[in-house]
């Protein structure tokens, strides 16, 4: 197992100051030639290819730690569809648990787009840690972190920064993509200073392993989304995980159950630390279940689909790190066989194929990278994100599946991994199938399922594109 490369000393501190850089330059892997130069690199833009020192090292500290530890654990955590230990260790210790926490929280402190790159890595070799990874930090350490007090990060980030996976309990059979219309509970008991959480959630990632549960919950429908509050429950607060879901893939997204009953949880377990709560004692203050403070008059409802903007970016990385690895697979495959006397890979159309995949796993990858820099910078990027979720999850499908094909019989056993990276991607997106070899474009208006349908991006795209066009 690797060591604590990240979290042992903040990577910040190993890089060199730049006067006047807000990014360091990476070195560019080609020999550039002086007639190569057409203006002096003065304030000039910076390629989305150019990452800082601390993303360098997080990214070959990531690959590493996928390839030695993830890999040969893959293959017996898909059939027994379980999580190994050791690999959430490995995440936790290698400090990808809290890569945006701050370090006086025990976080690594890194930019956003260090964890956009660790998703992208780790999904080259298991799609399913990727993801387990990308909800703890892109969902529930950022609502944490971004919105909730002073007392509540102290209390929650830095557990979930070194030894605690967080759920984020949002999705309920009722509420998919209308994701305000969630019919879970929280009410006031009798004294007006406690709330008693009753509901059931369903598609619920890290379920499984996670001992934090960031559950949503209306205190008062009458409201619509403004009454929705999120609540921080440890798992022996009442949280159930009811049915473990039968599905295509191994990714865990199975039925919560959240109740706070007198038999499960004491009432005085529940409170609140808002600017409305008059009575608060040092007691209340420690108290494992609590509201935090809303930030600019944001309902918890709206945080709750402000945070999802984030976190599809997030499941763009998994799928262009989904699409890299069978990628890289099937065309290794390629050319190592032989037929008719040459490398498969060598045929014309098999290399039109591998070009086409290429060409449409960078663009979704500079999709991705252009929405994470443009959230870093403090800049709109919903409709980028959008963006980058669709496209990434449209190529992720079309990737594994033509490369299945393009390994034959084989491609379509257990022996190699497509036939699971095919199966991760379903999650993701849903091409629209033609007859042909190879790759095929076009997405299925179905399309994509976690964090907001392909339908809804196109929604989310359509309704940008009119606010800029209509008055």
């Amino acid at each position: 197992m690797l060591s604590r490369t990240l979290r042992a000393a903040p990577l910040r501190s190993r890089l060199v100051s730049h006067a006047g850089a807000s990014r360091a330059i990476s070195a560019s892997p080609i020999a550039r030639g002086v007639q190569e130069i057409t203006r002096p690199a003065i304030e000039t833009p910076l390629s989305l290819w150019n990452f800082t020192e601390e993303e360098n090292m997080l990214r070959e500290t990531v690959k590493r730690f996928a390839e030695e530890v993830v890999g040969p654990r893959a293959h017996d955590m898909d059939e027994k569809e379980m999580m190994d230990p050791e690999v959430i260790q490995g995440l936790f210790d290698n400090g990808l648990m809290g890569i945006e926490t701050p370090a006086d929280l025990s976080g690594s402190e890194c930019s956003f787009t260090s964890a956009i790159i660790a998703v992208e890595e780790l999904a080259r070799v298991d799609p399913s840690v990727a993801v387990l990874c990308d909800v703890h930090n892109t969902l529930v350490n950022t609502v944490l972190r971004l919105y909730g007090s002073k007392e509540i990060q102290e209390k929650w980030l830095p557990d979930l920064a070194t030894s605690k996976v967080g759920s984020f309990c949002l999705t309920e059979p009722n509420a998919g993509s209308d994701a305000f219309a969630l019919q879970t509970t929280a009410k006031l008991d009798k004294s007006g200073d406690f709330y008693v959480l009753n509901g059931s959630k369903c598609w619920i990632s890290n379920s499984g392993e996670a001992e934090t549960f960031l559950v949503f919950a209306n205190v008062d429908p009458s409201k619509g989304y403004k009454g929705i509050t999120c609540f921080a429950l440890s798992k022996d607060m009442g949280v159930e995980i009811a049915k473990k879901e039968k599905k295509v893939s191994r990714a865990r997204l199975d039925r919560v159950d959240a109740s706070s009953g007198s038999d499960r949880l004491p009432r005085a377990s529940c409170h609140s630390t808002t600017s409305r709560s008059p009575r608060r004692t040092s007691s209340e203050r420690s108290a494992r279940a609590t509201r935090w403070v809303r930030r600019r008059h944001m309902s918890d409802g709206q945080i709750a689909i402000e945070i999802l903007n984030e976190g599809r970016i997030g499941i763009a990385a998994q799928m262009i790190g989904l699409a890299q690895g069978a990628f890289d697979h099937a065309v290794g495959y390629a050319y190592q066989r032989k037929q008719f006397g040459k490398l498969v890979g060598d045929f014309q159309k098999m290399g039109h194929d591998f070009a086409e995949a290429a060409i449409k796993i960078e663009a979704a990858r500079l999709l991705t990278y252009n929405a994470a820099r443009l959230k870093e910078e403090g800049r709109p990027f919903t409709q980028q994100a959008a963006m980058a979720k669709y496209y990434a999850s449209v190529i992720a499908q079309e990737v594994s599946g033509a490369a299945i094909e393009w390994t034959g019989g084989v491609g379509f056993t257990r022996d190699l991994p497509l036939e699971k990276f095919w199966r991760d991607s379903k999650i993701g997106g849903s091409p629209r199938w033609r007859n042909g070899a190879g790759l095929r474009s076009g997405a299925d208006k179905s399309g994509a399922i976690y964090e907001g349908t392909n339908n809804i991006q196109l929604e989310t795209i359509a309704k940008l594109i009119r606010k800029e066009y209509v008055q």
